[in-house]
């Protein structure tokens, strides 16, 4: 356990100093672009996802998203994974074969 809190200590802090440095990105997607998506991946109640949401979602990896899906990273961000997972077919974007 004290492990898995240093680890993501080291993360949070490699994610501070990249926003730092360059502002936050997060597969492909600003963090205007987060935040424009958040209603849509935000409980108790998600709003549908905007069209400003969809054309960011649009030139994300989605890939590299699917990759976070089990990750503390999304909700530490007030994303819910299950929401962001289903955020592709809202948009009528094609996720990933592996997601």
């Amino acid at each position: 356990m004290a492990v898995k809190r240093f680890v993501m200590m080291v993360a949070l802090v490699v994610v501070a100093a990249a926003v730092v440095a360059e502002g936050f990105k997060l597969c492909n997607m600003s963090e205007d672009d987060l935040e424009t998506c958040k209603p849509a991946v935000s409980k108790p109640t998600p709003a549908d996802p905007s069209e400003e949401c969809c054309k960011a979602l649009s030139g994300a990896d989605l890939t590299c998203l699917c990759s976070y899906k089990n990750s503390e990273t999304l909700p530490l961000l007030g994303i819910d994974p299950d929401l962001a997972m289903a955020l592709p077919a809202k948009c009528k974007l094609t996720p990933p074969s592996q997601c």
